[in-house]
């Protein structure tokens, strides 16, 4: 494995709008998480991008999976890999008032959450105070992170927060610190190639553009 054939099948995505960018107009930004699985002939790379699409009218975690030895589907994401976290979301958005918190519970993967907001809120930011209390409900749990890749492919990698590469500046993971030196693990098992100096920006804050069209 070489850290040029990652970071190529990782541009190849960005150009086919398959690679995640948290600055997506169509959907606010929540919360993000990565993981990485190597061994001596494969790799796999999962970004996780949670965020909250007025069209879709759900919270969902879009899993961007890429590797060697995907067990199906091609590099980005398919129709299974978008994964809605509210179960009642007729509840609470507020059906005179799009985008509005109805008020009273969220039900999140069958559990309900109680949420500290207001009828009349606006539902995102309502949404991103899930955050961090019930966010291992939001993210993925290890059947649906392992519906692409080998269930034996060991995971060697997790960020809860990195420096992501900003798409619609031009951007691409081949030119950023971060991929580079992911690729780098994943291609050697070397974590110590993990050493950023960049700061992390995966919090929503830094996409004030999400969800704005």
């Amino acid at each position: 494995m070489r850290p040029a054939d990652i970071l190529d099948q990782l541009d190849a995505a960005v150009e086919d709008f398959r690679f995640p960018d948290l600055d997506n107009g169509y959907s606010y930004a929540v919360d993000a998480r990565l993981h990485g699985y190597r061994d001596a002939g494969r790799w796999a790379l999962v970004v996780e991008t949670i965020g909250y699409s007025p069209r879709a009218g759900n919270l969902t975690d879009v899993l961007h999976v890429f590797g060697n030895c995907l067990n199906s589907g091609e590099p980005g994401t398919d129709n299974g890999d978008f994964l809605d976290r509210v179960d009642n979301w007729d509840e609470m958005e507020d059906p005179d008032e799009p985008e509005t918190y109805r008020g009273g519970p969220v039900v999140l993967r069958g559990r309900d959450i109680g949420v500290a907001g207001e009828s009349g809120e606006d539902l995102v930011d309502v949404l991103r105070r899930l955050v961090p209390r019930h966010r291992e409900l939001l993210l993925a749990d290890e059947r649906e992170l392992r519906r692409r890749i080998p269930v034996d492919l060991p995971e060697v990698l997790r960020l809860d927060e990195w420096h992501h590469p900003d798409l619609a500046g031009g951007a691409r993971p081949s030119q950023s610190e971060t991929f580079r030196q992911i690729a780098d693990v994943l291609a050697t098992g070397d974590l110590a190639l993990y050493a950023p100096e960049a700061k992390p920006n995966t919090h929503w804050s830094h996409w004030p553009e999400s969800g704005s069209l």
